[in-house]
């Protein structure tokens, strides 16, 4: 295990002082932090498996040893917690029409797809704590990031409506119970809203009959999680793989962000020199998950949210968390009471989580002052965004291209060929210049929480 020095006297933060990564308080307050840490990352990682058909069991041990991998391999330097990442919901239900998948040869195609992705994103982390990342910012500027993060949410706006209309009663009393739990609360309890939404949706089903009690009742206490391999040889699996390439620019855009929201939250900016690092380990984690039957990971911005408001920035309290989600991960009752969750509830969840995937990507543009005056930002924006909701699809031989990928491409090739003949023309029609990003690809750090 690693070594932490104790932060004064275990007990208590001085005010304006933070508990830095390399610090911890007394260990029964590192496991009190640590158990915020696993409620706070919880919601959004059960309902990725939930969303797509993985095996919940399996996403959760995977996103444990995921958090280990990423700490060591930063070097215990780096707090964060690896959930499950929304990006790969839209590739991985694409697989089935939209719906979640519904057996274990599709779930062994979708790991294709997440393998290579972890692949590329350990490439890229390789290739950042060579260079730095101002290449990044420039293939990626705040208009086209925002768009990218924007369309995945989205994209995804009729699988929440097709899970809604199951039983929209359901569906209303989780939607209205999250954002109460938001404008209600400060703090924690307002962070975790949509766990807590999800909380009240599936009590309200349990009491009004609506729950299928019999996988859990059959499900033992204690028991391995539901492995599957990569289906490497089956050709429909590549052919499928496009899909998945725009998930690497959002873990990017993710990973970059994360780093720099901890470096300024910790005024510590020698943090930012683990950005490689930090995207090497999610790339690594994402392939270790992948190779087993795990869904891909990313950095968890809810996890931001704790260390904002307990100023504990201690890796030791990570090490709590990624313990206690390996260890419910072996626990298949965990994983039924999880899966009998009603769609309804799934319903009214992502109706709210989905177009909050959408508003991140558009605080991008907020948070960097986008000028959407000029032709070229509007028309990166606008074409990804009708390609993305519109469901636009191409099919080039066995190869595959759904709204996605399309609307990443529109957005890349908009921006980048539209600035360079705006420039040559001298038409004021490009993006204003370059634009230095304030803080974190999603924000502000300093007003995070």
């Amino acid at each position: 295990m690693p070594i932490w020095t104790q932060h004064g006297d275990g007990r208590t933060v001085e005010p304006g002082a933070v508990v830095t990564p390399s610090e911890r308080l007394s260990w029964p307050a590192t496991i009190a932090i640590g158990a915020q840490h696993v409620v706070a990352m919880f919601g959004a990682t059960f309902l990725v498996p939930l969303l797509t058909g993985f095996p919940v069991s399996t996403t959760l041990l995977f996103s444990g040893v995921g958090t280990i991998v990423f700490l060591v391999l930063t070097r215990n330097k780096l707090p964060s917690y690896l959930g499950s990442s929304f990006a790969f919901i839209a590739p991985i239900t694409a697989l089935n029409a939209g719906q979640a998948l519904e057996t274990g040869a599709q779930i062994s195609q979708a790991l294709v797809g997440v393998v290579a992705v972890g692949i590329v994103l350990a490439g890229v982390g390789f290739l950042v704590q060579a260079t730095g990342t101002g290449w990044i910012e420039k293939l990626m500027p705040p208009v086209v990031s925002g768009a990218i993060v924007a369309l995945i949410g989205l994209n995804l706006a009729p699988a929440a409506w097709n899970n809604f209309q199951t039983d929209a009663l359901l569906g209303t009393i989780t939607l209205v119970a999250c954002i109460l739990f938001a404008v209600l609360f400060r703090g924690f309890l307002g962070r975790i809203s949509i766990f807590l939404g999800v909380v009240v949706g599936y009590v309200a089903a349990a009491l009004m009959g609506r729950v299928d009690w019999s996988g859990v009742a059959d499900a033992a206490w204690v028991g391995l999680p539901e492995f599957h391999l990569p289906a490497v040889g089956d050709p429909a699996a590549w052919g499928l793989l496009p899909m998945f390439l725009p998930v690497i620019l959002v873990l990017i855009a993710e990973n970059v962000g994360h780093v720099r929201g901890v470096a300024t939250m910790t005024g510590d900016p020698s943090i930012n020199r683990h950005t490689g690092r930090a995207l090497l380990a999610d790339g690594v984690a994402t392939t270790i998950a992948g190779l087993g039957g795990g869904s891909g990971t990313t950095t968890y911005g809810e996890n931001i949210g704790v260390m904002a408001a307990t100023r504990v920035y201690s890796t030791a309290a990570y090490w709590v968390a990624a313990i206690v989600a390996v260890v419910l991960a072996f626990s298949p009752k965990v994983g039924a009471v999880i899966f009998a969750m009603p769609a309804g509830v799934l319903g009214g969840v992502t109706t709210a989580l989905y177009g909050l995937i959408g508003v991140i990507g558009m605080k991008i543009w907020v948070d960097n002052q986008v000028d959407f005056s000029r032709p070229v930002n509007q028309y990166t924006v606008a074409v990804a965004f009708v390609v993305a909701i519109a469901q636009y699809t191409m099919n080039l031989g066995s190869l595959s291209f759904g709204p996605i990928v399309l609307g990443t491409v529109a957005a890349l090739v908009i921006y980048h060929v539209g600035n360079a003949i705006a420039r040559a023309r001298k038409t004021g029609a490009d993006d204003g210049g370059p634009i230095v990003p304030i803080g974190q690809l999603g924000g502000d750090p300093e007003n995070v929480g």
